[in-house]
């Protein structure tokens, strides 16, 4: 299916003006209820859910874009309304700690069981946002309805395809390099209260990952691995060679080299095995040696379980 399928040319608005992202989803929500009747039927029950969605994540994903979306039930469509925005707005972003300046919103509503459906629309609207920067910036500057829909027209979703790594991972989550210091790391481990991060060279070749346990350890002795008792330690000794050292060594020699990787195409059943019978946290999508995203536990909660 081509993502425009989904489209009612109507139901794309342009210089849209607004305080707020729910001033501007309510509008969106009111206008697209005037041009399409099924909508319309259920209009009051997706407000409610379209805006409850939104008060619990903001669905600000970065680049200037936000995916508004809900399950409704009784509602037996799939529809996208697209909103672009005379100026963008600044809106909250998921993790509630960044900010973006949104200028495209994709409004999803969908029956309740049309999660996967969903999903691979979004995760189509994600590949633009982050692969395909002069598709995002045509659109962004769109003049018309109809050249939005042009431009649309020839993006696929892959509805009849299982779940995969594609759709879940985020793609987003910048990368460590080896020659990153161990105060670059610990900085970044805090501001965005991550518990690690991929490592790639410098042309994107997946090298392994650079953890929170790998920064504690280092400047342990050795033999505290072995040990049950280290009472006889002063306190803070361990992490001398640390503080001696955080802004001049990088982590080129302490980043764990093995790691779970899976491809692109493996199916999200897959992967949620590796979470629970192997214990894995962060799952890395790596293909022909590339790095492409990290899912994380809550990927899978956020992104299929309560879409």
């Amino acid at each position: 299916m081509k993502l425009s399928s989904y489209l009612n040319p109507k139901c794309i608005y342009l210089n849209l003006e607004g305080n707020t992202k729910e001033d501007i989803i309510a509008q969106m929500i009111d206008n697209t209820a005037k041009y399409d009747k099924t909508f319309n039927e259920s209009v009051d029950s997706i407000k409610k859910s379209v805006l409850a969605r939104e008060a619990e994540v903001s669905t600000a994903m970065g680049s200037g874009i936000a995916i508004p979306h809900a399950r409704v039930d009784g509602y037996d469509d799939i529809l996208i309304s697209i909103g672009i925005m005379k100026e963008p707005i600044e809106c909250e972003m998921a993790d509630m700690r960044n900010k973006d300046l949104v200028k495209i919103f994709f409004m999803i509503t969908a029956e309740t069981l049309k999660s996967k459906v969903i999903l691979k629309i979004m995760s189509s609207i994600t590949k633009i946002a982050v692969k395909d920067k002069v598709l995002l910036e045509k659109l962004k500057n769109a003049k018309t309805g109809a050249e939005v829909y042009d431009l649309l027209s020839h993006i696929n979703v892959k509805i009849e395809n299982k779940i995969t790594a594609e759709d879940v991972m985020d793609p987003t989550i910048k990368p460590a390099s080896p020659y990153d210091t161990l105060d670059d790391i610990a900085r970044r481990l805090i501001t965005e209260e991550k518990p690690g991060f991929p490592v790639v060279d410098n042309n994107g070749y997946f090298l392994g990952e650079m953890t929170e346990r790998e920064l504690i350890s280092f400047g342990m002795p050795s033999y505290t691995s072995v040990m049950d008792d280290l009472d006889f330690f002063t306190i803070g000794e361990p992490f001398e060679e640390y503080l001696k050292n955080e802004k001049t060594a990088t982590i080129e020699e302490i980043y764990r080299k093995k790691t779970s990787v899976v491809d692109r195409k493996t199916p999200i059943m897959e992967i949620c095995l590796l979470m629970v019978n192997k214990g894995f946290t962060r799952i890395y999508v790596v293909e022909n040696g590339k790095y492409y995203g990290t899912i994380l536990r809550s990927h899978i909660i956020k992104k299929v379980l309560h879409i």
